[in-house]
């Protein structure tokens, strides 16, 4: 019983020993996610959607003040690369990755079509009207009701 006992303990030591090992780092700098995952999936032969996808996100952050500014004025201009950004996610990658990076879903779809019209020519201007050219205001008073023409 007691060599058992023993044998448990030095066991239990080894093991915890072994465990308590430090593995120093490797040495150089480790190359970013991106790159790690562009390598892998050129590896295993899947490179188009995902980087395509992970390419759009990045780009997508990087145009975020574009598309604030665009939300806040309603006359902002979304670049041609935030717009390839959007089409890319929310046609071939992640519909609702919009909502998850914090736009409602109303915001996407504004977003989405208004890239969508970017290739389209641009609504024709409507000259304003002049303050000389704009019809008089109506007069004060009670309003009148027009009469029928008499009868002949």
């Amino acid at each position: 019983m007691e060599i058992q006992k023993l044998a448990i303990l030095v066991l239990i030591l080894l093991v915890g020993s072994a465990a308590a090992v430090h593995v120093p780092p490797l040495e150089g700098t480790r190359p970013s996610l991106e790159a790690r995952l562009k390598v892998r999936l050129a590896e295993a032969g899947e490179g188009g959607g995902l980087v395509d996808c992970w390419g759009a996100l990045l780009e997508l952050r990087a145009c975020t003040n574009e598309i604030v500014l665009f939300f806040l004025n309603g006359e902002g201009y979304i670049g041609q690369d935030c717009c390839r950004a959007i089409r890319i996610i929310t046609h071939r990658c992640w519909p609702t990755m919009l909502t998850s990076l914090g736009f409602s879903v109303e915001e996407g779809d504004i977003l989405r079509d208004y890239c969508e019209m970017g290739d389209s020519p641009p609504p024709p201007i409507t000259p304003s009207l002049s303050p000389a050219s704009a019809p008089a205001p109506a007069p004060y008073g009670p309003p009148t009701v027009p009469t029928a023409a008499p009868v002949a």
